[in-house]
């Protein structure tokens, strides 16, 4: 089968993903609902946005599905396609990112997505798949992290023997701070040009992590959900937000693709947390919960014993 025949049966699992995923969520809440805002953009393009804000447990989250298409394939995109710049394209994708209230709760994220080209003078076939999925703890727990990975490692098991190191060290070397010197969180499953399947074989891989996604990240937000929490928790959760934003806004790609293409700022933006703080020259007290985070949490390392 050929990607264009298979293109109406991937943004069906998209979004018959995303109104599992929101549903699911909503069965965590007390009173949160998502908003929907199904939008059109001419002949660029159309997506459902789904956000819910200031829930008992999630304070913010999004979970937005789009389908756009465009003349120049964005320069995000093209960093190791430099023959593919002119080319007119199309591209779905599925993106979540949940703040939850609760500091305990980590933040967490997901991407899938699929890009075909309508022409490229490339030996490349011309379409491929990405995404992953990566946690964001403010007061981690090694429990939490091997389950997190280990669900990650079943959901690419079946697909070789080497797929889950090779993207859980892609996802280390993406969610990374430069210019702080800093991982963003524990890391995942992190991968992008996958298309060395067959299309069916590939679809196949990225429904396997969009079907684990639940499964790794519910368990986790059951445990801390009605956790006790003060003041000192909060606004070191916020402090912690400021890095996320600035992961999101330097380096992210799909971001960048987002404002490159002539996204929806609204839906792109919703990644962004309700509140963030920064503190100049803050540092975290020795031997605190907060030390421990960036010292014995953000570091790459075998999760899985």
């Amino acid at each position: 089968m050929t990607y264009e025949l298979m293109i109406p049966t991937i943004k069906t699992y998209l979004l018959r993903l995303q109104a599992n995923i929101c549903f699911s969520f909503e069965q965590e809440e007390h009173y949160g609902k998502f908003i929907t805002d199904d939008w059109v953009r001419h002949t660029e393009g159309s997506g459902k946005t789904c956000v819910l804000t200031e829930g008992q447990v999630i304070e913010r989250g999004a979970v937005n599905f789009s389908h756009i298409s465009g003349v120049n394939l964005p320069a995000s995109a093209t960093t190791r396609r430099p023959q593919c710049t002119a080319a007119s394209f199309q591209a779905m994708g599925l993106s979540l990112v949940i703040h939850p209230r609760n500091p305990y709760v980590p933040t967490v994220h997901m991407n899938l997505r699929f890009i075909a080209l309508e022409q490229t003078n490339s030996p490349d076939p011309g379409w491929w798949f990405g995404g992953g999925f990566d946690l964001t703890p403010y007061y981690a727990f090694s429990e939490d992290c091997q389950h997190w990975h280990r669900t990650a490692k079943a959901a690419c098991d079946p697909f070789g023997e080497q797929v889950y190191a090779q993207y859980k060290k892609k996802c280390d070397d993406y969610f990374y701070l430069p210019h702080r010197k800093e991982w963003r969180g524990i890391g995942g499953i992190f991968f992008d040009d996958v298309n060395q399947w067959s299309v069916q074989t590939c679809f196949s891989f990225i429904q396997s992590v969009g079907d684990h996604f639940l499964k790794a990240y519910l368990p986790i937000l059951q445990r801390y959900k009605t956790k006790p929490y003060g003041d000192r928790e909060r606004q070191f959760q916020a402090y912690r937000r400021g890095r996320y934003v600035e992961f999101n806004l330097l380096y992210d790609r799909g971001t960048l693709f987002g404002l490159q293409s002539g996204g929806r700022i609204e839906s792109i933006l919703t990644s962004m947390p309700p509140q963030a703080n920064w503190q100049y020259a803050w540092q975290a007290e020795p031997g605190s919960p907060e030390c421990a985070l960036t010292e014995k949490f953000l570091v790459p390392q075998e999760w899985i014993l």
